[in-house]
C-alpha cells in the first residue's frame, strides 16, 4: 500500500484540500494529512486543527490526519511515506514547492513529490484569504467545511 504525504498548516482547511484529498485517495492506498506547527506562520492551536480536519475528511476512506512538529522528511520517514502530495494553484506555488521538493530529496533520497492542481471551482481558494474574509466578519462556509466555518466564526481558529 503507497502512503502519500500531504503536508501543510492548514490554517484552516478549505475545501480546496479536502478535494485534494479525496483525489489522492482515489490514486493511492494511504493519505495521511500532516498539520504541521509552523512557528513562522503562528498557526494556531495544532489540537483544533487536526480536530476540524478529521471531522471534514470523515468522509474519505483510508485517510489519517496527523499534527507533527519536525522537518517534513523527518515526519514522511516516521509514517512510511514514499510520496509527498501538494497542491499546485499558480506558478508562483510551483517555484517555492520545486524548490521544496530538491531539499527534501538531498534530505531524504528517494522521496518523491507529486504535483496536483485544484479542481477548477478550488483554484483561487487559499487560507489566507479565507482568514481574511472570515476576519471581517464575512461569510466563508461555500470556501470550507461547516465545522470550519463555525470555528472561523467563534474565534477558535
Amino acid at each position: 500500500m503507497t502512503t502519500v504525504l500531504y503536508p501543510g498548516t492548514f490554517n484552516p482547511l478549505h475545501n480546496g484540500h479536502a478535494d485534494l484529498v479525496e483525489r489522492a485517495a482515489k490514486i493511492f492506498g494511504r493519505v495521511v494529512l500532516g498539520i504541521a506547527t509552523s512557528p513562522h506562520k503562528s498557526p494556531g492551536d495544532l489540537t483544533v486543527r487536526i480536530d476540524l480536519a478529521k471531522e471534514a475528511l470523515a468522509h474519505v476512506k483510508d485517510v489519517d490526519v496527523i499534527g507533527f512538529n519536525t522537518l517534513t522528511v523527518d515526519f514522511a520517514r516516521e509514517i512510511d511515506a514514499e510520496i509527498i502530495l501538494k497542491g499546485i494553484r499558480t506558478f508562483t506555488d510551483f517555484e517555492y514547492e520545486f524548490q521544496m521538493l530538491n531539499m527534501n530529496r538531498a534530505l531524504k533520497p528517494g522521496l518523491e513529490t507529486v504535483f496536483l492542481a485544484p479542481s477548477e471551482e478550488f483554484s483561487y481558494i487559499s487560507s489566507t484569504l479565507v482568514r481574511q474574509i472570515a476576519g471581517y466578519g464575512g461569510d466563508v462556509s461555500q470556501f470550507v467545511h461547516p465545522a470550519v466555518s463555525r470555528a472561523l466564526a467563534d474565534g477558535t481558529i
